[in-house]
């Protein structure tokens, strides 16, 4: 539902969802959106490139039955997985400097090779 939106359009559209689940995924949201300020990032770039709920750990409980019996209850935990990036505006390159960065790449790489 998020995925590929702008930080500011997942906000709204979590501010408004009706499922439970909406106030703790705003929460993780703003949390990396915060972590992406510290480090010097742009708010305004950020999008939302993966998001992903995992299988977490499963408590297993017993809930008393009748005539001393037990049924167990697994209470089920996840995962959740965020990845912002940062949208970039394309520049147009001419072939000249398209030829330069090429041989800067290829140097780059004997450099490394040493």
């Amino acid at each position: 539902m998020v995925k590929g939106k702008s930080v500011s359009e997942a906000i709204a559209e979590l501010d408004f969802l009706a499922k439970r689940a909406g106030l703790p995924i705003k929460k993780l949201l703003m949390s990396a959106v915060s972590n992406a300020k510290n480090m010097g990032i742009d708010i305004e770039n950020l999008f939302i490139k993966e998001f992903r709920v995992d299988k977490g750990l499963t408590m297993k409980r017993m809930m008393p039955a009748a005539m001393g019996t037990g049924h167990r209850i697994n209470k089920r935990t996840s995962h959740l997985n965020i990845l912002l990036a940062e949208r970039v505006a394309a520049v147009k390159k001419s072939k000249k400097q398209s030829c330069r960065l090429s041989t800067e790449s290829t140097e780059s790489k004997a450099l490394s090779g040493k």
